[in-house]
């Protein structure tokens, strides 16, 4: 049951990540925390993203937004620093409820904007705003591999083309999940059936990375990131319900 959820789970991230910016690929992470514990499914996710990651560095090398590759690192490796903090103090279930509320706090983030109830930003933010969004961005993945909506906040803003802010999030979140790897063993989230897993759906990962970079000039992301709010929706949900309860 596990492989059978994870299969698609891991090549829906690397989609995401090869064609559509990271935003949803943090929705396996979530999946799979509905069939493992929380840790362990992050520590199946991380070397996965990881092997993604290496997989898409070449069509999008020096494409990306340099200022923005800057401060978003600058930022992001405190932000993993605070996610490590809290995870030794931290329950399960706390990570059940955190990795539902950031899943669904997503859904209503793009909803807010597609319903113009918020104006996305005119012009560049600050280069404060983008060192705070690293913060998050480095926060919020190392606790649930949700890096993604807050590094967009402030891309969003640069009114960057579509393969340049692709490219910057690829680095960014390279860079980021290699500085998370450290701290996830010493916690660890990393045991021999995780190094199983990984070993079974890297495959996977690959079909999916492979996938995305050519999506990213087919697929109207619309389409895709329909599909993933509803995903997000229902997992963040139920997760939320499984760590209450």
């Amino acid at each position: 049951m596990f492989f059978v959820i994870a299969g698609p789970a891991v090549i829906f991230a690397g989609i995401s990540k090869g064609g559509f910016g990271s935003g949803a690929a943090f929705a396996s992470a979530s999946v799979l925390a509905l069939v493992v514990e929380p840790g362990l499914a992050l520590g199946v996710m991380l070397p996965l993203l990881m092997l993604i990651d290496v997989a898409t560095l070449g069509p999008y090398w020096r494409k990306w937004d340099g200022q923005g590759v800057v401060l978003l690192i600058l930022g992001g490796l405190p932000g993993v620093a605070l996610g490590a903090a809290l995870y030794k103090v931290a329950e399960p279930d706390v990570f059940r409820v955190l990795i539902g509320g950031i899943s669904l706090a997503f859904v209503l983030w793009q909803l807010v904007f597609a319903k113009r109830v918020v104006a996305r930003p005119a012009r560049h933010l600050p280069r404060w705003a983008g060192l705070l969004a690293g913060v998050t961005a480095g926060f919020t993945s190392f606790v649930s591999h949700a890096g993604g909506p807050p590094a967009a906040v402030y891309l969003l803003s640069k009114a960057l083309s579509k393969t340049q802010y692709q490219a910057t999030t690829v680095l960014v979140f390279w860079v980021i999940n290699i500085a998370k790897f450290i701290p996830y063993a010493f916690l660890g989230m990393f045991t021999y059936e995780t190094g199983l897993a990984n070993l079974v759906l890297a495959p996977f990962a690959l079909l999916g990375a492979w996938l995305g970079v050519r999506a990213h000039r087919l697929v109207p992301e619309g389409l895709f990131f329909g599909l993933t709010y509803v995903l997000l929706s229902l997992t963040g949900l139920k997760l939320i319900w499984d760590g209450l309860t």
